[in-house]
């Protein structure tokens, strides 16, 4: 229970800090997708079904905070989380570079299924340059931010038995 409740404050959180501050993140005009590094993060740590509903509670945020229709970013995330979900069981994913290359490709991926999504809306935005100068630098972005959020995330959510190095 107390795992749950501190999964979704982080959520919430993250999503609020993400929306309400984006300037604090931002550089050369490119900023993280937070919510993503937590959908990435709970895919790995607790499987589909947390990185999934990290993504229906961070999208969520997203959309009401952008111009996007109302599900864009939840669609998008749920995927993303469901994948890297499934994908988790078949990795090893101790290292840091396999996290950040992992995170990388989530980045990419949630990047070309929202431009495809606002696509089939409005067939007048450039597909591929919105893909080149938007969604390829913001992945990359998040990437380079995996060591120094998983670290805190792992912290915040360490398992009570690994707590003492494991002795009884």
């Amino acid at each position: 229970m107390k795992r749950n409740v501190l999964w979704l404050i982080t959520a919430v959180a993250t999503a609020l800090v993400q929306t309400m501050w984006p300037e604090f993140f931002t550089v050369r005009g490119v900023a993280p997708d937070l919510v993503l590094l937590l959908v990435v993060y709970f895919g790995l740590v607790d499987g589909e079904e947390r990185a999934m509903l990290t993504g229906v509670v961070g999208g969520i945020y997203q959309d009401v905070a952008s111009s996007a229709v109302l599900g864009h970013h939840v669609l998008c995330a749920v995927i993303v989380g469901y994948a890297v979900g499934r994908l988790s069981t078949r990795l090893i994913t101790d290292h840091p570079a396999i996290r950040a290359l992992l995170v990388l490709a989530a980045g990419v991926m949630h990047g070309v299924l929202y431009t495809a999504v606002s696509y089939v809306q409005r067939p007048d935005i450039s597909t591929v340059y919105t893909i080149a100068v938007v969604v390829i630098p913001t992945a990359f972005y998040t990437a380079l931010l995996t060591p120094v959020v998983y670290f805190v995330l792992e912290w915040i959510f360490r398992k009570p038995d690994s707590i003492g190095g494991g002795l009884k």
